[in-house]
């Protein structure tokens, strides 16, 4: 008996039927709404370039402006209208405005972003690449006080407020902008959120036509309802599952998240000691912990590491990079930044490694080439100085104490066939020789013993 009292309360609160205008009047607005053309397509053009706009250099208040303007709601309403009530001429139409309205609003979008100069990814654009099962509840409850608005005479502040909420615009023109700059995942990450809203409000709004009880128009048979029926169950079911998996992703990160600041705080935490940041690299397997301040202790840090299964970290390794001293907070900061180096920064680090090898690479040239160039010039030196037995070349270098200063020379070291030095004349002949041939500035002569 309460149950019944209960239930004819809710009834009474909650019957919209008797808040509904005249039937012919809400179809004849809806309908007119449908068609883009002249003034309407106008409207749209400069509603995506505001929209644009506003996406590029981050400002809401002139999405949301762009928003208000905007008339794409209309033929979606009038989809989800058309199979309220069995109109199929409807629907072709609506169809037809909305591939029209979709197409020009896509195209006007990549132009804008084409000239524009300013070309760096804000993160307006950034939020509408990744919708999530919030973006369908969104656009349901959107497209359901739409369509009780219109159904009621409620569109003072509805109307507005659900093409806010719903947010057709800024999806398009961020397809646009993936357009533009070859950024594909920004396109169809971007116009599945548009799709989103388009299947969302036109359900919300089938199923409003349905509970205010639109007279039906009698032209399909029950089967070709049930088919259709079908088909938007089905093209229903299409659309969330991406959305499903997006946002099941979104929940596990978040509950990671979640998990590693827990342990952090309950198993980490102590008087005297700051933890200034957490990072888990998901490759290794590890979670490198940032403190100062006192030390956490080896027997802590082992204890931590036991109970990191508690949390959903069993398979992560602790890592704990921690300081007292001045010099150690540095030692932290650089390694922290070393976990931390950007791709730009890695490649740069990359190339000064390999000037650097190159630096070593050419030193080791210049000591070593002097072997192979006295095997070059033995048998030109035979030739010449038929004296001369055996030749040796070699760098070395030459530090003054006094003056700190460094010298370089290239050393020649020769043995004679009688043991004894050249004269004077057939030695200044071969050192003019060997220098020319040495490419050296500064050359010494010496004799071998043996």
């Amino acid at each position: 008996m309460k149950t019944e009292k209960v239930l004819e309360i809710i009834k009474v609160y909650f019957n919209i039927l008797p808040d509904k205008e005249n039937e012919q009047d809400i179809i004849a607005q809806i309908t007119s709404g449908v068609s883009f053309k002249g003034a309407t397509l106008l409207i749209l053009i400069f509603a995506i370039f505001i929209a644009s706009l506003g996406l590029n250099v981050n400002s809401t208040a002139v999405i949301i402006g762009a928003m208000l303007i905007s008339p794409l709601m209309g033929p979606i309403i009038g989809m989800g209208l058309a199979v309220g009530i069995n109109d199929l001429e409807l629907l072709k139409r609506s169809a037809k405005n909305y591939g029209v309205a979709t197409l020009i609003s896509v195209l006007t979008a990549t132009v804008y972003f084409l000239i524009s100069p300013l070309s760096e990814v804000q993160s307006e654009l950034l939020a509408r690449t990744s919708p999530t099962l919030y973006d369908v509840l969104i656009a349901f409850c959107g497209g359901a006080a739409g369509i009780i608005a219109l159904c009621t005479g409620g569109k003072g502040n509805i109307i507005p407020g659900v093409a806010i909420a719903t947010a057709l615009m800024p999806p398009l023109c961020t397809a646009g902008f993936g357009l533009a700059t070859g950024h594909w995942l920004y396109f169809l990450g971007a116009f599945y959120l548009f799709f989103i809203n388009t299947v969302f409000i036109a359900l919300a709004t089938y199923i409003g036509v349905r509970l205010f009880h639109f007279k039906q128009i009698e032209s399909l048979s029950s089967e070709n309802d049930s088919r259709t029926r079908r088909i938007i169950m089905a093209l229903v079911v299409a659309t969330m599952i991406p959305a499903i998996v997006m946002t099941v992703n979104i929940v596990r990160q978040s509950m990671f998240d979640n998990n590693v600041n827990r342990f952090v705080k309950a198993e980490l935490t102590q008087r005297g000691t700051q933890i200034i940041s957490n990072s888990v690299d998901r490759d290794s397997l590890r979670l490198h912990i940032v403190a100062v301040g006192k030390e956490i202790t080896e027997a802590k840090q082992k204890e931590a590491q036991g109970r990191m299964g508690f949390y959903g970290l069993g398979n992560y390794q602790l890592r704990i990079i921690q300081g007292t001293q001045s010099d150690s907070l540095m030692l932290l900061n650089n390694e922290l930044s070393a976990m931390t180096t950007s791709r730009e920064s890695e490649r740069n680090h990359v190339m000064e490694l390999s000037s650097e090898v190159n630096k070593l690479s050419a030193q080791l040239i210049e000591y070593t080439r002097y072997e192979s160039l006295s095997m070059e010039i033995r048998s030109e030196m035979s030739s010449l100085f038929p004296e001369v037995k055996s030749l040796s070349i070699s760098r070395v270098c030459e530090v003054f104490s006094d003056t700190a200063t460094v010298r370089h020379h290239v050393v020649a070291i020769i043995g004679t066939s009688h043991g004894k030095p050249l004269p004077k004349a057939e030695s200044q002949k071969l050192r003019e020789w060997l220098q020319i041939r040495v490419k050296a500035d500064s050359l010494v002569i010496m004799h071998s013993e043996h």
